[in-house]
């Protein structure tokens, strides 16, 4: 079996390599590839292998752009430095999808799906790439600026327990349980936001999945959430969004 690595740091090629030979005496490693420039010219004059290591982010670009430019490729592990939430987005369109540094037992595990697996057809997975190309690329919002007394102040969307609409005003609210007045809608931060860390569980709350401490059954099909910092209020997912917010914590 032959594949190619497409990964712009030497070292991590080099140890996927490595950990390849151990775990899979049969896959012929033929080619290593470290940006998109070289990866389109490789394709150009060499046939498809049959499998390909494919690293998101190159130095010139994304490895999207080299499958864009193929008529058809073969199937596909990615390899990522990306946070678990992003990497398991991305179940929906590769074989499989490897969080460096890469787990040899993981790694072991994604090319037996390979030989297992039948791979989807182009005209499935091609929308998918996409889907999640444009995810990526998307820029969301890193920090927000609040009036605090006579000054401003910046707090980073990572310090962000959850989102509060009360009286027709939206609050953010850190972990250290200190809240703070912005000038956005619930439905403007769901287009500023990661959907991969914030999810609108209702129409008063949007919360950060690192702020869900605790998750509960709740009558009329609903779930019943225990936020840190803690709430005195009783904190829903509405029923119409239960089986988003579980894909949510599945992705």
């Amino acid at each position: 079996m032959k594949a190619i690595i497409v990964e712009d740091e030497a070292i991590a090629s080099r140890r996927l390599e490595n950990l390849i030979n151990e775990v899979s005496s049969d896959i012929d490693i033929i080619e290593i590839i470290s940006s998109v420039e070289s990866g389109l010219k490789w394709f150009k004059v060499n046939p498809n292998p049959d499998l390909i290591f494919l690293d998101i982010q190159l130095n010139d670009g994304y490895g999207f752009d080299i499958l864009d430019a193929l008529e058809n490729h073969p199937p596909i592990i990615f390899t990522t430095a990306y946070n678990e939430y992003a990497i398991r987005g991305f179940k929906y369109n590769g074989l499989d999808y490897l969080l460096k540094p890469i787990d040899k037992m993981e790694l072991q595990r994604a090319i037996e799906k390979y030989r297992l697996s039948p791979y989807p057809k182009k005209e499935i997975l091609e929308p998918k790439i996409q889907y999640f190309k444009n995810l990526f690329q998307k820029q969301y919002k890193h920090r927000f600026m609040v009036k605090v007394g006579n000054h401003f102040s910046t707090f980073n969307v990572k310090d962000i327990a959850f989102f509060k609409s009360e009286k027709g005003t939206i609050c953010l609210n850190t972990f250290d349980g200190k809240d703070y007045p912005i000038e956005y809608t619930i439905d403007q931060l769901e287009e500023i936001l990661n959907p991969i860390d914030f999810f609108r569980i209702n129409r008063k709350y949007m919360v950060a999945l690192s702020s869900v401490k605790e998750i509960h059954n709740y009558f009329n099909s609903r779930l019943l959430l225990k936020l840190q910092p803690s709430q005195e209020d009783t904190i829903i997912v509405s029923r119409e969004r239960c089986t988003d917010f579980k894909k949510w914590l599945d992705m």
